[in-house]
């Protein structure tokens, strides 16, 4: 009835309209109908149009036969959607037809305006917060904007906005493209610099520009922004998604800077626009009282600078970290729709989590610190794949268990090499074969006694590696070689009576020239002749 109604009092405006001399374009325009409707109104007379609209009040529905099941369901869930009720009329009845998702939108609401069951919407509280300290927070946003050019053609251009939350202190910077990690980081040095001073936190939309995925709210950042973060020191608060509310202030900047700074501005280029953005941030934006706080923005600015962290330029490290995700309980992660195996092992319990960084065409998984490698895959470009590598179906624990009890039987202390070989599993997981096949040749080749003295230097020192084990060993070999080849000189007493020792037992003794010998020689034989 209300419908009817409705339309009726319509019919009566448009002719009203009409009467005083209004265009049909004009009405048109005027009540949000179309041209076609407004001319069928106005040739019809009152009697034949009561007769049309009751006629389609009384017209056979598609889903009428459904109408008893639509109503019972918005009665027990009245927030129900017209898409869901389409999904659970297709569900219940499997002969449903084959129809448009319109037809199925537009007879809920006729359930719900015959049976009185109102879409309800629940509203969210509000309630206002108090004044942030000085140099507590500020706040993030993107936005955009078609501008005319000198030439006429149309240009879009992308703004970064950055207010801080108690000054109400503004930044905006332009560029030319949509925002990257590297290009945000270039928009924060510019605020920061501007500023003079960097926040303890800052809010931000739950954006891409930021993060690779929200990952069940355990939010993955990008690897720039987060090496950037960790450098600047400044904490992140990311909003719910789709929750402006949430950073109300810089929201308001953004439509303030749309509506009051970019309305009907001609581009130039885009170092053009940025240096004007800087002069109206100075003589409007920044220079005029609040609204609210009443107070100038610039003037605030002079004691927020007193509370903000210093600002020092950004120098990236060219180590870049990598990513981290989730290992799940199955050994694998999740990666672009597609699940990578791992070794068995990696999983270490909740929460445990690995490195993966992009080499090509390769995913890489490494450690949580990304210090080492754990394994490789070539990266699946569908979706929806499980990628084995079935070497990592294999438990290598048992093998390497025996592996080193072998190899400690070999030694003379056969419990505390286990004991050490042990140390060196813990160490070098991914490596434990290979040193344990280095530490076997050095056995194999090396007396007993050698062997202990090495074992106990490395316990006692805490070597865990192989490789430094021959290296001891190889110490400890050549102090053997050099006692065997230079044996100590022994001191011959000359008065074994005395206990001191008399300067004449260092005393070299007189030597004889062969030039004497040579002369005496000479007498000898010219005597015997």
């Amino acid at each position: 009835m209300n419908v009817y109604l409705a339309k009726l009092m319509m019919y009566y405006e448009v002719h009203k309209l009409s009467r005083e001399g209004h265009s049909l374009s004009f009405i048109s325009q005027y009540l949000g109908l179309n041209r076609r409707t407004v001319s069928k109104y106005f040739s019809m007379r009152e009697q034949e149009y009561e007769a049309f609209i009751a006629n389609q009040s009384n017209r056979n529905k598609k889903l009428s036969s459904y109408e008893t099941f639509v109503k019972d369901r918005l009665a027990l869930f009245p927030e129900t959607s017209s898409a869901q009720m389409h999904d659970w009329l297709k569900e219940h009845h499997p002969q449903f037809p084959l129809i448009n998702q319109k037809t199925v939108f537009n007879f809920v609401q006729y359930v719900r305006d015959q049976h009185n069951i109102p879409r309800i919407k629940e509203n969210r509280e509000y309630q206002f917060v108090e004044e942030l300290p000085y140099g507590k927070q500020a706040q993030v946003d993107f936005g955009e904007y078609n501008l005319r050019s000198s030439a006429g053609k149309r240009v879009k251009v992308c703004f970064f906005v950055l207010v801080l939350s108690r000054s109400r202190f503004k930044f905006v910077y332009f560029v030319e493209q949509h925002f990257t990690a590297e290009l945000a980081i270039n928009a924060h040095e510019h605020a920061f610099e501007f500023i003079q001073g960097i926040p303890d936190e800052i809010v931000y939309d739950q954006d891409k520009v930021f993060m690779v995925s929200e990952n069940s709210g355990d939010l993955i950042l990008t690897n720039d922004f987060r090496a950037y973060c960790r450098e600047k020191g400044f904490k992140l608060h990311f909003c719910r998604k789709a929750d402006p509310e949430s950073k109300g202030k810089v929201e308001n900047v953004v439509k303030y800077v749309k509506q009051n700074f970019l309305y009907n501005r001609t581009f130039y280029n885009i170092e053009t626009l940025n240096d004007e953005a800087v002069a109206w941030l100075g003589r409007t934006a920044n220079h005029l009282p609040h609204s609210f706080t009443k107070r100038e923005p610039i003037s605030e600015l002079l004691i927020e600078r007193a509370f903000l962290s210093p600002y020092y330029p950004y120098e990236p490290s060219k180590a870049q970290l990598p990513l981290l995700y989730h290992v799940k309980k199955d050994n694998a992660i999740s990666y672009k729709s597609n699940l990578y195996s791992l070794p068995l092992g990696t999983y270490k319990g909740r929460g445990c989590k690995v490195g993966v960084a992009i080499e090509g065409d390769v995913i890489v998984v490494l450690n949580e610190s990304g210090t080492e490698e754990i394994c490789r895959h070539r990266i699946c470009l569908e979706k929806g794949k499980k990628i084995l590598n079935n070497d990592h179906k294999r438990d290598k624990a048992s093998a390497l268990s025996e592996m080193a009890e072998k190899l400690a039987c070999l030694f003379p202390e056969s419990e505390k090499a286990l004991e050490w070989l042990g140390l060196i599993w813990k160490e070098k997981p991914r490596y434990t074969r290979d040193q344990f096949q280095i530490i076997r040749e050095v056995v194999e080749e090396t007396p007993p006694a050698t062997i202990s003295k090495a074992l106990n230097y490395c316990k006692d020192n805490n070597i865990a590696s192989g490789v430094d084990f021959k290296a001891v060993v190889a110490h400890f070999q050549q102090e053997e070689i050099e006692k065997k080849a230079d044996p100590k000189i022994k001191t011959i007493i000359l008065n074994p009576l005395n206990a001191q020792l008399s300067e004449d037992a260092f005393r070299e003794p007189a030597k004889s020239s062969i030039n004497d010998y040579e002369s005496l020689l000479n007498v000898i034989n010219k005597n015997e002749h």
